[in-house]
């Protein structure tokens, strides 16, 4: 339904079909069609709609107005970090799924069907943890119990965060100047830093608390930034 979804929103689509200059997709979990021009495929011309959309291919996308003709849609307008947190949602709620089907088996389908009607499984089951009798309105207290148990023994796996930038000298001593920017930029995050080649690098962080990871690597990413322009060096933060 249009109503439960809002401007703004980060969604995964698949997408169906290409016609001229627009791009139709379905709209993943809301049984919606929704459009995205080619200007919101990805700035500058495009040589190779193939290269962003095609038939089957999901793309995680921001709903930039929702009318009464359509659901339009943008893929350019996507953050990285908005990108990064629809995955691991989707990856938790699959977990979820697997767990209450462990659990519930043949009968798994109906509840999560009466859940979603007023709430998410990802956020029931995150009150849950704190407080176990919300899910006995949908089981028992028994499955509630064992749902519960299973959720809180599983380990919370390490999140990669990645951003890449563009840090280049024509100074005589430009490498030792980037070296030592970088290297102090970093201080002593658990940051690691890839060097691409023309000038390009990649910084990676892996981390349970993805928020405070991206913060992290803005802060390493200002102070690069900030040195260079100190040191006349030249400085891009880059898209991935």
């Amino acid at each position: 339904m249009k109503e439960n979804l809002e401007e703004g929103q980060i969604v995964l689509c698949t997408v169906d079909r290409i016609v001229g200059t627009i791009v139709f997709v379905k709209i993943e979990g809301y049984n919606l069609e929704g459009t995205i021009t080619f200007s919101e495929i990805s700035p500058g011309r495009i040589r190779n709609i193939r290269e962003y959309a095609f038939p089957g291919k999901k793309i995680v996308c921001k709903i930039l107005s929702i009318r009464q003709q359509g659901i339009y849609l943008s893929l350019r307008r996507v953050k990285l970090k908005e990108k990064t947190e629809l995955n691991e949602r989707l990856k938790l709620e699959k977990s979820y799924n697997s767990v209450f089907k462990a659990v519930l088996g043949e009968k798994t389908n109906n509840v999560l069907k009466e859940i979603e009607e007023y709430t998410s499984l990802i956020d029931l089951v995150e009150e849950a943890k704190n407080s176990p009798k919300l899910l006995e309105k949908y089981l028992s207290k028994e499955e509630a119990e064992k749902i519960i148990s299973i959720i809180n023994e599983r380990k919370i796996k390490d999140k990669i965060l990645q951003k890449r930038f563009s840090l280049s000298s024509k100074n005589s001593n430009g490498i030792t100047l980037i070296k030592t920017i970088i290297t102090q930029a970093r201080g002593n995050a658990e940051a690691e830093v890839i060097y691409l080649g023309a000038g390009k690098y990649d910084i990676k962080m892996k981390s349970k608390d993805l928020k405070q990871a991206d913060n992290t690597l803005k802060n390493i990413i200002e102070t690069i930034e900030k040195s260079a322009k100190t040191q006349n060096l030249q400085f891009l933060a880059e898209k991935l």
